[in-house]
């Protein structure tokens, strides 16, 4: 123990140096599958199939190791191995759900090397048969064993684990030397076959499953974390080293294994390593030596996971976690964790089957492997400043690791591999659920679209290309200053932004930027992320401070799009029993139009778009530039399941002398733009000079549920928004100003007159085709 000591120096819990973490991670890689199935693997699927297995098992299990010592140099490590590592990293609800699969996994193994460890014995079974008469089971060895182990490690705690590692490592190393010493056997080949496998063999797969345990022991030393000293630097230095050294073990083993028997020998005798070392009896002792040492290495490890789970409260009872938690001693040993482990092992030990419980562990290591990568290749596309590891590995390296493992378990057994995600996800969102607040998933997540994004802003920002009008998408903004008692702006951002394009909502907020009217803003806000939460909005919702509505219009028009495009229409509502808004719409628009927006003015009602299932559109001579934009608003609002069912008619006022040919007209833009409204759905509606547009538009959609109308700005500046008045027969009028030449229909297939395309963005001068004569307000209607 003083040489322990000496080596490992003093400090908190144990005070452990870097030694212990690379003995207990090589004493458990090179363990039981070591010495009883790698001759099974290499006769079952050759020499290139077993090299190809160690090294498909090591592209899971190094960048894990990788993973586990960059997040370890991340912070200071305590007790609970890599489930204090995620969880202090990424928060308690990612760490528990990847620590409760990692304990079982850990707790199981356990079972698996002391069956394993009693295999040892088996060539002594005949003996025992022939000298007392009855035929022994591996369990008569394996559940003593599972006992007395428990017992010496509640009373002697993790000082007697690090002391008998030495002696096993030693122990392996002089089996192993033997081992390459040895001879070939009589079968053997004359030549190193690379494909020669038996005929009645195992898949691929199956053997992969049976064999990866072996893969699995490099992160052994990371559950002693809170026993050393320096963990930041023990971790990454012990877990990666042996890793490599197991790596490099088993090539050399497969490679002498193929050379030194037969493909009938390695399959079918579990014991064929004895036959080739130079003194056979060492490879069961070293099996026992090495399955010991496994499962010491996992006694250790297993409970303080639990320890660290429960101390956390990660367990659904709360009695369970204090019970679990409580440790002894200066060194916190955890003897309740520790014995409740024993009872797991114990039920496990019981089924003696040394394949059936490998495949079960391959499982549990699976699903914990894949999600401590996917974890760190997450983490490094996220470009959290909190997250500062000493170490760093590489993303690709994390993703090679999150795939592999995901990918092999569902070909070892999809069944189980379902099980295993579901189980996973599962514990996720109960843990989530009730740890609100916490750090969790999303965090990440929100990090790694929040790089996405941001790249993609500045990639688009670079190219700076013309924007395409066939390809034309609404990115709107809608500014109001009764967010939270009118709702239909609100509702009509939601249904144009819902899937073809996007919305931003702005609340207004009068005043001078201050404490108080900043605090105003924070619980306004929260209002409206509960209200698009609610309506299932995809709407993304902000508040802005200013001394007046005009001056907050001309604030927004410049700011950048936030969905990584820039925003190109704006969207102002007024309700038609409070007037006193028009004023301020009015003089914003000029700001809009300066920017070349398209603009919008919603009228609404007490109607509130009645029942959802008729949206008319009014074209006039004058609306020839916005009648693109009026159709495709209305098409993208009718695509909305809240207006399911919606009818679209579209409706030509035109002079009597026009008609037909206008008519004609929209039909061709109708049918090449593919809208859907029916060419009976387009109607013309000729009038006179003598005859006022309001009272057509009342007497053909008096019941429609949203009118669509178009807009001069030139005129409506200079009747001071009276034009904003009309339709009074009307309940819901959406008016429309296009400040784009958006397309509809492929440019070719449009006659040279159908929409004059400007050489500059529209601005109120673009409006010169509104007169007195063509608007949809003839002379003696202002």
């Amino acid at each position: 123990m003083n040489l322990i000591r000496s080596i490992t120096g003093n400090g908190g819990g144990h005070g452990f140096g870097t030694a212990p973490v690379f003995l207990a991670a090589i004493s458990t890689i090179l363990g039981a599958i070591l010495f009883l199935r790698f001759g099974y693997a290499v006769g079952n699927v050759g020499l290139a199939g077993a090299v190809a297995i160690v090294l498909l098992g090591h592209a899971i299990t190094i960048p894990t190791g990788l993973a586990v010592a960059e997040i370890a140099t991340n912070l200071k490590v305590e007790g609970g191995g890599e489930y204090y590592i995620v969880s202090r990293s990424f928060g308690q609800t990612v760490g528990g759900a990847i620590g409760i699969s990692l304990y079982f996994s850990q707790a199981i193994s356990i079972a698996f090397y002391l069956i394993a460890f009693a295999e040892a014995f088996r060539p002594l079974f005949p003996w025992i048969q022939a000298q007392w008469g009855f035929i022994p089971d591996v369990r008569m060895v394996s559940v003593p064993a599972a006992i007395l182990l428990s017992i010496l490690i509640i009373k002697k705690g993790a000082n007697l684990g690090v002391t008998a590692l030495w002696a096993v490592v030693a122990i392996l190393a002089v089996a192993l030397g033997m081992f390459f010493l040895g001879r070939p056997t009589i079968n053997a080949p004359t030549d190193l076959p690379l494909m020669e496998y038996v005929e009645d063999h195992r898949s691929f797969f199956l053997v992969f499953a049976i064999i990866f345990p072996a893969f699995t022991g490099m992160t052994a030393g990371v559950g002693l974390s809170g026993d050393l000293r320096n963990p930041r630097r023990s971790i990454p230095l012990g877990t990666i080293t042996a890793t490599l050294v197991g790596l490099i073990v088993y090539i050399f083993i497969v490679v002498k294994l193929a050379a030194s028997a037969s493909a009938e020998e390695l399959a079918t005798d579990q014991f064929v390593m004895s036959q080739i070392a130079v003194w056979g009896p060492i490879i069961p002792i070293g099996l026992a030596a090495a399955t010991i040492s496994s499962a010491i290495g996992s006694i250790m490890v297993a409970p303080r996971t639990l320890q660290a789970l429960s101390g956390d409260g990660i367990l659904p009872v709360k009695l369970w976690n204090q019970t679990l938690a409580a440790g002894k001693g200066d060194s916190n040993e955890p003897v309740n964790a520790t014995i409740f482990t024993s009872l797991i092992v114990l039920a496990f030990v019981s089924l003696g089957n040394v394949d059936f419980v490998a495949q079960i562990i391959s499982m549990f290591f699976m699903i914990t492997y894949g999600a401590l990568c996917l974890i760190s290749f997450l983490e490094h596309f996220a470009g959290n400043p909190s997250y500062r590891p000493t170490f760093r590995t590489r993303w690709y390296l994390s993703f090679i690791g999150a795939a592999a493992s995901f990918i092999i378990m569902f070909q070892m057994s999809p069944g189980y591999a379902a099980l295993a995600v579901l189980a996973m996800i599962l514990i996720y969102l109960g843990l989530k659920r009730t740890r609100q607040g916490e750090r969790d998933l999303t965090a990440v997540i929100k990090g790694v679209l929040f790089q996405m994004t941001r790249q993609l802003q500045v990639a688009i920002q670079k190219k700076s290309a013309a924007v395409d009008m066939n390809n034309w998408r609404p990115s709107f903004i809608a500014i109001s200053r009764h967010s939270l008692e009118r709702i239909s702006t609100f509702d009509l951002l939601r249904w144009i932004s819902h899937w073809y394009g996007f919305g931003t909502y702005i609340h207004f907020i009068e005043g001078q930027l201050s404490v108080d009217s900043v605090k105003n803003a924070s619980t306004v806000l929260k209002r409206l992320i509960s209200q698009t939460q609610a309506s299932e909005a995809s709407v993304y919702v902000d508040t802005t401070i200013s001394p007046d509505f005009k001056s907050a219009v001309s604030q927004i028009v410049q700011i950048p799009g936030v969905s990584g495009m820039e925003n190109n229409s704006i969207l102002f509502g007024y309700d038609s029993e409070h007037e006193e808004d028009i004023e301020d719409i009015v003089e914003s628009c000029k700001s809009a139009a300066f920017v070349g927006y398209n603009v919008c003015v919603l009228r609404t009602s007490d109607r509130h778009f009645g029942y959802r299932s008729s949206i008319h559109i009014w074209l006039t001579e004058g609306d020839l530039r916005n009648a693109a934009l009026m159709i495709i608003l209305a098409y993208i609002i009718a695509g909305h399941k809240d207006w399911k069912g919606c009818e679209i008619k579209l409706f030509a006022a035109f002079h009597h002398t026009e008609v037909a040919k206008q008519v004609r007209r929209l039909n061709q833009l109708v049918s090449e733009g593919r809208i859907p409204i029916s060419v009976k759905n387009v109607q013309r509606v000729p009038y006179s000079e003598e005859e006022p547009i309001d009272q057509l538009v009342l007497e053909h959609s008096e019941m429609a549920d949203l009118v669509i109308a178009g807009l001069s700005l030139k005129k409506m500046i200079r009747d001071k928004g009276r034009f904003l008045k009309h339709f009074t027969g009307n309940q819901d009028v959406l008016f429309v100003r296009a400040g784009q030449d958006i397309l509809i229909a492929p440019k070719e297939a449009r006659e040279p007159s159908a929409q004059p395309e400007p050489e500059a963005p529209a601005t109120m001068k673009d409006d010169d085709n509104y007169t007195e004569e063509n608007s949809v307000n003839p002379p003696g209607q202002d």
